[in-house]
Order: C-alpha cells, then sequence, then structure tokens
C-alpha cells in the first residue's frame, strides 16, 4: 500500500532539513578524503548503501549511532560526533504534516507497537527505498511537481525510523510476487528495492513474506490493507486506494481483517521461504 506523506513547510522542518543537509555533506566530504565509497563505508559501519546515500544528500535524519560510528571511522575528530545533540533538538522541533486523509492514520503509526501490513500493488512504504520512492512518486497521475516529490520522498524516508526504533515495535509484511517481479524505477532501482528487502528481512523485529503467484486459493482478493496497534489502544485497521482512505475503528470490522490477515500469512511463505524466493527474484534481476 503506497501511503502518501509530506512534510511540513514550517520554519522548524526547514531548519532541520538544512542541518541534516550541512551535516550529509560534511559525511561526504570526509568520505571521499578517505577514499571510500558509500557502499564501503556503509559496509564498515554496517548500514546500507542507500541509507548513507540517503543521508549524504540529507534526506534522512542522521541517528547518533551513525554519527559516533562514522567519526572513528572517518577520522573526524569528533566533529561529527559533536552534532548528535544538535540532531536530536532539530527533530524534536520539526513536525511532519501529512495530508488530512493520511493525518490520523501517520499519528498512530508513529507510536505504534505493531504494524501489520498485505500489500498486494506495491511494496509497503516503511520497507522502500528512497529511489523506488522517488519512482512512484514521479509517475503519479496528475503529475506531481519535482518539489513536492522531494518533499515526499524525504517525508517516506523519515517514517522508516520506525524500523530502527528501541524497543522496536513487531512487524510482518505480505507482499505479493507479482510486485516483486515488477522494475519500477527501472532494472537497477530494482536490484536495490529487493537487496533492501532481504536486508530488512534479516530483522529480528520484522517478519516479511511473499504470497506466491500460483496459489488457487487467497484470502486476500479485497485489496492491501494495514492493521496497527497502537500504544495503550485497541488494534484499528487502514484501507486506501486512489488516495481515498478510512482508518477501522469498529471492533468487529478490525476482527474481520484481522482474521483475513492470518488467513493470508498462513497461505504466503514462510519467512525464511520468502527470502530465499527474493533471492531467486534477485539473481533473476
Amino acid at each position: 500500500m503506497e501511503l502518501t506523506d509530506t512534510i511540513g513547510e514550517n520554519d522548524d522542518s526547514e531548519g532541520a532539513a538544512d542541518l541534516f543537509r550541512v551535516i550529509g555533506r560534511q559525511v561526504r566530504l570526509l568520505r571521499e578524503r578517505a577514499d571510500l565509497t558509500q557502499r564501503e563505508l556503509g559496509e564498515r559501519l554496517g548500514y546500507s548503501e542507500d541509507l548513507v546515500r540517503s543521508l549524504e544528500r540529507g534526506r534522512r535524519t542522521p541517528q547518533p549511532e551513525f554519527l559516533e560510528a562514522a567519526d572513528d571511522t572517518l577520522g573526524a575528530g569528533g566533529l561529527l560526533r559533536a552534532a548528535t545533540e544538535d540532531v536530536a533538538r532539530a527533530k524534536a522541533r520539526a513536525r511532519v504534516r501529512h495530508p488530512a486523509w493520511f493525518r490520523d492514520y501517520a499519528r498512530l503509526e508513529a507510536d505504534a507497537v505493531e504494524v501489520h501490513e498485505y500489500g498486494s500493488h506495491v511494496v509497503p512504504g516503511l520497507l522502500q527505498t528512497e529511489a523506488h520512492a522517488r519512482a512512484l512518486f514521479a509517475m503519479r497521475k496528475p503529475l506531481l511537481d519535482d518539489a513536492t516529490i522531494e518533499v515526499r520522498v524525504a517525508a517516506r524516508l523519515i517514517r522508516q525510523e520506525l524500523l530502527t526504533r528501541w524497543p522496536a515495535p513487531m512487524l510482518t509484511c505480505i507482499i505479493e510476487e507479482s510486485v516483486l517481479r515488477r522494475p519500477i524505477g527501472g532494472a537497477e532501482v530494482h536490484r536495490d528495492q529487493l537487496e533492501k528487502l532481504l536486508e530488512l528481512g534479516q530483522l529480528r523485529s520484522l517478519e516479511l513474506q511473499v504470497m506466491p503467484t500460483e496459489r488457487d486459493t487467497h484470502a486476500g482478493m479485497g485489496g492491501p490493507f494495514i492493521l496497527l496497534a497502537p500504544r495503550g489502544r485497541p488494534q484499528v485497521g487502514y484501507l486506501e486506494v486512489q488516495n481515498v482512505s478510512r482508518l477501522v475503528t469498529d471492533p468487529d470490522e478490525v476482527r474481520i481483517l484481522a482474521a483475513r490477515y492470518g488467513s493470508i500469512r498462513a497461505q504466503a511463505l514462510s519467512p525464511s521461504d520468502s527470502l530465499a524466493a527474493i533471492k531467486e527474484l534477485l539473481g533473476a534481476a
């Protein structure tokens, strides 16, 4: 399910974005001085090339752990480590604003203890690479202008901080095989997206499953949906199609969605078999 999200244009958000761009440029200059590629730096620090690329462009919030590790690896002499407090203050001031129809869900997702998503048309937004997300926004009809695309890509990446938050929420995702075969953005973008799914599939907090195309019974023919458990509140459902969304709070309707999700999980490949299937697709990409 492709959830549309935008960063607010208030002074705090702009200030945070400026700070993150400055830090990103510092990381890039230090990396180039050390004669390392983005992939090589990521491997040394235990992060993906996609994350390093996004951070250097100022599109991803630099986490304290990254800045401290990069400071040591790149010989920054405390320059990057000193920025951690500034980043924390900027994050506290900044606010993410969403379209009215998405705002309620976004608020709940940010503090969720469980998120379960069935994706039948696109890779779930929480799992997308920056390039994959940009390709999706760029192909929207009616067309979005370039500035709006960049703002929405940045907001999507910010939402992905849910994946590295501690304590970690419980996350499960089921993705249709057909989605993983569609080369959104071209061959290179597609390969990077499959590689990111393999990487995310190693997280202890995430169970990733693939629904094979060759299934003669399928409980998910009604379309994509999300089940979400906010902290201290009952589970809710979220439906979205053609930019029309609905937050499902009626207990009986949520119960039906939960039962349906259980059936879909049972029909999908196991997490280990799903990762093997993604590796096979990656080999053919």
